[in-house]
């Protein structure tokens, strides 16, 4: 009883000097107004998102991937079956047209893979690369991921077989450990293969070509959830070890510029892709964000006037790309969405006759095997994500991507967070979501009737009435 009474009284000054503080605070009207009570206000808009994502949202609601699709990378990730009961949750604004006659277990092929870059003619380079895998590990940088994180990727994309971009911070010793064949990205920065001035270095890429498992390089215009803005890495993420890769001061804040400062048009940008394949002997890739066609259209023309301009592949992102931390006015309203970009930049390469000489990557929010498939049969050669990736190794959606604190160590800095991601266990979760995507984009190939996912065209899907813009004269 006397334990009840001390509790009692204990509560009771507790809250008395709660009363106190807020009354006499001048910060929030609400607390003045509403003492003690108003905190509940506070701790429901801090704590609401959490609570909206596990108590309140039905799962094909929440924003920017809903349960259902985080929930599908989980699973094929940890191994689990994820077969359905009792019909399908999803709305989907598009179909696959599948085949009376589907292709039987005995018939189907496996995929053969596709070679990026030519051996012959200008723009030929020393070392093309056979892609193996049709989906991959997009660009995420050393420091907005964890050391830990970064090491279980790469582990994990050799396990799997899938290529794994650095990002634009440059080549880390965490994403050669594994083995993996590697994508160097070089952007607006040139982080990784910079001078002393902050310009391309013929020595630094020379360097970073000499690594057997980097296979290519790829120029970066810019991301999707941030199409005009350079990246961003906070100070506090800017250790001694990240300042050195990139060439930067520690506890800096790392900005990037919004654009190349030596590519302001297509003859310039065809100019360094020249001289990066040149310097590397290996192909190159420009990475970009659709905005007007007619940018497309005046490139492809040059790479077909100049072919030792034309890249060997283009990654288009979707305006719905992620990052760790972008402005929301860009994030939300600038870039097409993928729905609409692949489409035409697929198109304009067909009329420009570069069918067989750039090839496409496609990304932005293709994290399960119906918009892998989709994108597909849009024209893309091959898919990149990096999102579902990040799923595949535990992220949980919690938004906290450029604090440091993220709960997964995923993208933490806190070094107890982060030693609570097992690389060897995550890579294993990696290697097991990029087969589960693969294996059920060819279950939608064989049921269209195709031996393999790489006779994937427009006429195998269509939309529904729910609609995807801008690929209806495409699927008919």
């Amino acid at each position: 009883m006397e334990g009840l009474v001390v509790l009692a009284l204990v509560v009771g000054v507790a809250v008395l000097a709660v009363y106190l503080h807020d009354v006499k605070q001048t910060q929030h009207t609400i607390l003045r107004n509403f003492p003690v009570i108003g905190h509940i206000r506070y701790f429901a808009e801090t704590w609401g998102e959490y609570m909206r994502q596990y108590q309140y949202l039905p799962d094909w609601a929440e924003r920017p991937f809903n349960r259902l699709e985080r929930s599908w990378v989980y699973r094929s990730a940890k191994g689990v079956s994820n077969l359905v009961s009792f019909g399908s949750e999803n709305v989907p604004s598009f179909i696959f047209r599948n085949a009376a006659f589907p292709t039987l277990d005995d018939d189907k092929k496996p995929y053969a893979g596709k070679m990026i870059g030519i051996t012959d003619g200008p723009g030929a380079c020393q070392r093309p690369y056979l892609a193996t895998s049709f989906f991959n590990i997009s660009g995420m940088s050393f420091g907005a991921l964890s050391h830990a994180a970064v090491t279980a990727l790469s582990r994990g994309a050799k396990l799997g077989g899938v290529w794994m971009s650095t990002g634009e911070g440059g080549l880390s010793r965490y994403h050669l450990e594994g083995g993996a064949d590697i994508v160097m990205q070089i952007g607006t920065a040139k982080y990784g293969v910079r001078d002393e001035q902050g310009n391309l270095s013929d020595e630094k890429l020379r360097e970073i070509a000499a690594h057997e498992t980097v296979r290519m390089f790829e120029i970066k215009l810019a991301q999707g959830a941030k199409p005009g803005k350079g990246g961003i890495l906070p100070g506090h993420k800017v250790t001694a070890e990240i300042a050195a890769i990139r060439g930067i001061a520690v506890g800096r804040d790392s900005i990037s510029p919004n654009r190349h400062r030596d590519v302001g048009s297509v003859a310039e940008l065809g100019a360094m892709v020249e001289r990066v394949r040149r310097v590397t002997g290996k192909p190159v890739g420009v990475k970009f964000v659709l905005g007007d066609p007619r940018f497309v259209d005046e490139w492809f023309g040059d790479c077909v006037d100049n072919p030792a301009h034309c890249p060997d592949y283009v990654q288009v992102d979707g305006g719905e790309g992620g990052t760790g931390a972008a402005p929301a006015p860009l994030a939300d309203y600038v870039g097409l969405p993928i729905t609409q970009a692949l489409p035409y930049v697929a198109g304009l390469r067909d009329e420009h006759g570069l069918h067989n000489r750039i090839r496409i990557v496609a990304s932005g929010k293709l994290v399960t095997p119906d918009k892998v498939a989709w994108a597909l049969c849009m024209g893309a050669d091959f898919v990149s994500s990096a999102r579902g990736f990040m799923f595949s190794l535990g992220c949980i959606q919690a938004m906290k991507c450029g604090t440091g604190y993220c709960p997964t160590g995923v993208t933490a800095t806190d070094e107890r967070l982060i030693s609570g991601l097992d690389p060897a266990d995550k890579a294993v979760r990696v290697a097991r979501y990029a087969r589960r995507l693969r294996e059920e984009v060819e279950i939608i190939a064989h049921s269209c009737g195709l031996t393999d996912p790489a006779y994937f065209s427009p006429r195998h899907v269509t939309e529904t009435e729910s609609g995807v813009a801008g690929f209806r004269a495409l699927a008919r």
